[in-house]
């Protein structure tokens, strides 16, 4: 199989495929895609795992950040309205990391609709060319039809009009075994027929997967949107309870998006393996599932073809020999001769189409479209995704730190209770510095 027509690797597919990879023994893994060995399923598991590692550390060191600051802060000296050193910077390093976080939620967008532009890409590369697969399959069926009832009514009732000649009829029976020989070597080029993975189903589990991947990576960011909205939103207004509530939505976000990025990064990982060299797993799965050899297709010049081209060149000098010498002496021979040439002027025509599909054509350009999908627009949005959850981790990790300080800084709530106790509850309104019971002038 030769390089894809438009498809050259990118240099993300060359720096991702150069990474090391390792097993659970931290053994070294070859950069090969091989998803059906256990040490490559292992390396990839790995690097997700990378991603639950980074949850762990930044969870870690959130929980050590609050606890120093509930425990280890200074007592303030009862009554002192002034506010504590440094507060504005913690409200405002806590606004930056979520307008961070919100440009992060706009590159995901972007990633998202990239990735799910390559996979559509990729789903309509698989349907053309389950249709090429489907016409030749249908185009070999259909000639072997017709040359097996050719064989059984033309030549059958040839060989009886032809019986006081025993040459003609020994001229019949050697065109009849070269039709049945051509019939037999094109049922082998049905090669898709009855394959277990076929390209369509295959499109439709990846379109499928990739519509519910799409729905899933928006509601994440619809999320990530609102708790970054009314978290600046209880910044703005001073409320303690809209930014305890957004606290803790912001750490479910954080656990989500540290999972997001362990998938986009083995992901990525893995599409860089299969980028960097794509024909050896193809025509490996396209061996398993068919039976055949790299050689079986050569294009025109296949074994297969040539074969049967040539046994129908020779049927048609025969039938040719047999009209100049059978028809004089017996007209009836005639209309099945007629017959046998219009069967054959057919399959001449379906020969020549089988020979533009087979060519592989269609199959290359759909292969290269194929690549270029995954590989270039679907990788460079699972890279901007991984951006996404790179920024978000970190956003949220930084205002999950900040929004405990920035929300001791607001004013205590004034007690209701308090405001209709006492004496204030009989007193009249007085202008504004005046005390109950002194002189009015």
């Amino acid at each position: 199989m030769g390089a894809p027509p438009g498809y050259r690797p990118s240099a993300w597919v060359h720096l991702l495929h150069q990474l090391p990879r390792a097993d659970f023994q931290l053994r070294p893994v070859p950069s090969v895609f091989a998803p059906q060995e256990q040490e490559y399923q292992q390396a990839l598991l790995l690097v997700a795992a990378l991603a639950g590692l980074g949850l762990g550390l930044s969870l870690i060191f959130i929980a050590v950040y609050l606890i120093r600051f509930c425990c280890c802060r200074p007592p303030e000296p009862p009554g002192s309205k002034i506010p504590s050193p440094g507060g504005g910077c913690v409200t405002w390093s806590c606004i930056v990391a979520l307008l961070a976080g919100c440009t992060g939620i706009g590159i995901g967008f972007y990633g998202n609709s990239e990735t799910s532009d390559g996979v559509s890409q990729l789903s309509s590369a698989l349907l053309h060319a389950n249709h090429t697969l489907s016409t030749i399959d249908h185009l070999v069926l259909e000639t072997v039809e017709r040359l097996g009832e050719a064989v059984r009514t033309e030549l059958t009732t040839l060989e009886e009009v032809l019986e006081p000649r025993t040459e003609l009829v020994a001229a019949t029976r050697g065109a009849r075994r070269q039709a049945e020989a051509v019939a037999q070597q094109l049922q082998g080029l049905a090669f898709w027929q009855g394959v277990p993975l076929s390209p369509l189903q295959v499109a439709e589990n990846v379109s499928f997967v990739e519509e519910y991947r799409w729905l899933a990576y928006v509601l994440l960011l619809l999320l990530e949107l609102l708790v970054c909205l009314f978290t600046l939103l209880g910044l703005a207004k001073q409320s303690k309870w809209l930014v305890i509530v957004m606290t803790v939505m912001s750490l479910l976000v954080l656990v989500l998006s540290w999972g997001s990025m362990g998938l986009e990064a083995a992901t990525a990982v893995g599409l860089s393996d299969f980028c960097s060299n794509p024909d050896p797993y193809v025509l490996n799965l396209t061996q398993e599932e068919t039976g055949l050899s790299s050689g079986d297709f050569q294009g025109p010049g296949g074994s297969r073809l040539t074969l049967s081209q040539r046994a129908l060149a020779n049927i048609h000098s025969q039938l040719l020999g047999l009209e100049r010498e059978a028809v004089p002496q017996f007209p009836s021979a005639q209309k099945p001769l007629l017959s046998l040439e219009e069967t054959l002027n057919v399959t001449e025509g379906n020969f020549h189409q089988l020979v533009a599909l087979l060519h592989c054509r269609g199959l290359h350009k759909d292969y290269g479209a194929a690549l270029r999908g995954l590989c270039e627009d679907a990788l460079e949005g699972l890279l901007f995704l991984l951006l996404f959850s790179l920024l978000s981790a970190g956003a949220l990790a930084t205002a999950l730190c900040s929004l405990p300080r920035a929300w001791a800084l607001f004013p205590p709530s004034r007690n209701p209770s308090a405001l209709c106790s006492g004496s204030r509850l009989s007193e009249p309104l007085l202008p504004a510095g005046l005390e109950p019971g002194s002189p009015l002038r």
